[in-house]
């Protein structure tokens, strides 16, 4: 399980359930507008996340996530604006594309052929 400490994670809750259809699994706040340890369901995915501070500075990452329609979350992340890493096609190990989040994660989403 990916776990990213990111600045503004209620923020990275709505891009994580707009762009990628993720659900909330758990949130355990810290204090008002802070969540100290989270976790969404992408899918099969879980990811957890929390909100940086001064112990714990932002820490991206890089998620590779197997899904049953990536041409859906290309479609949105598109219409959010995101940028592309790599354009949607169909590669050896499936039909995906590559995409940079407003967090600094790199997300590689991909549906097997």
């Amino acid at each position: 399980m990916p776990y990213l400490i990111v600045k503004d994670a209620y923020r990275f809750l709505d891009f994580a359930k707009d762009v990628l259809g993720a659900t909330q699994q758990y949130l355990a706040p810290r204090s008002e507008g802070v969540i100290m340890h989270a976790e969404l369901r992408i899918e099969q995915a879980v990811i957890m996340f929390a909100d940086a501070t001064e112990a714990y500075t932002p820490f991206p990452g890089s998620i590779f996530l197997y899904i049953s329609n990536a041409d859906a979350i290309y479609e949105k992340v598109k219409t959010a604006g995101l940028k592309e890493l790599m354009p949607l096609e169909d590669r050896d190990y499936g039909r995906g594309f590559g995409f940079a989040d407003n967090f600094g994660n790199n997300w590689w989403i991909n549906t097997p052929l």
